[in-house]
């Protein structure tokens, strides 16, 4: 795929939805690093529930540790795998508490040395939460950029660098969310909306699916 088609693509994408943002319910980084920590292998809409009933009652570092462990996990409970996000909440959270004054670190060095916080997380911080132009790749941008051609790659960390590398520099801020959101529901895994698609006639899928 060339340059001037990945142009292209971006700008239909900007053109349909200018400011795009997270499917997760927050109101400050540390709301939003808690809610991606629970997201994983969870859905935004089952971690919006949680967060719900959990952010009214404890949505700093302090509060939440005020809760302790057992009393976190009454609140996401319904979040698989609450018992390990639970823990490593709690320990993220006293890592906050006594480093950093509560606050959530604008580092990716500082996020990845957090518990439960991965390369993909810090990435969603860095980019939601401060707007750096980072690429937390998750299934639906490492399918889209494989089957679109924007940008392949055989591993997460490979398709991450070719996107940063290849996406225009006006697109990078938000890309990320365009392409979480055209994955999720246009560019799905068993069957493709293509029909659907803004992009169909750019994209370079070979197996397009007539709707």
């Amino acid at each position: 795929m060339n340059r001037a088609k990945r142009q292209q693509i971006f700008e239909r994408l900007r053109a349909d939805n200018p400011h795009p943002t997270t499917e997760l319910r927050y109101s400050s980084p540390f709301e939003l690093l808690i809610a991606v920590i629970l997201s994983a292998q969870a859905t935004d809409k089952g971690v919006n529930k949680a967060t719900a009933r959990l952010f009214p009652l404890a949505n700093t570092a302090e509060a939440i540790l005020g809760l302790g462990e057992q009393g976190l996990k009454e609140h996401i409970k319904t979040i698989g795998l609450f018992n390990s996000k639970a823990k490593n909440i709690i320990q993220t959270c006293r890592i906050l508490a006594t480093e950093y004054g509560g606050e959530v670190p604008r580092e990716r060095r500082a996020l990845e040395a957090l518990p439960g916080v991965g390369r993909k997380t810090a990435n969603v911080v860095l980019n939601t939460a401060f707007g750096e132009p980072t690429m937390a790749v998750d299934t639906h941008i490492f399918r889209v950029a494989n089957r679109t051609g924007i940008g392949p790659g055989k591993t997460v960390l490979e398709v991450e660098k070719r996107l940063l590398r290849l996406i225009p520099g006006e697109f990078l801020k938000d890309a990320h969310h365009w392409l979480i959101l055209l994955g999720r529901y246009t560019c799905t895994a068993r069957k493709p909306r293509c029909g659907s698609c803004l992009i169909e006639d750019l994209c370079e899928y070979r197996h397009k699916v007539v709707d």
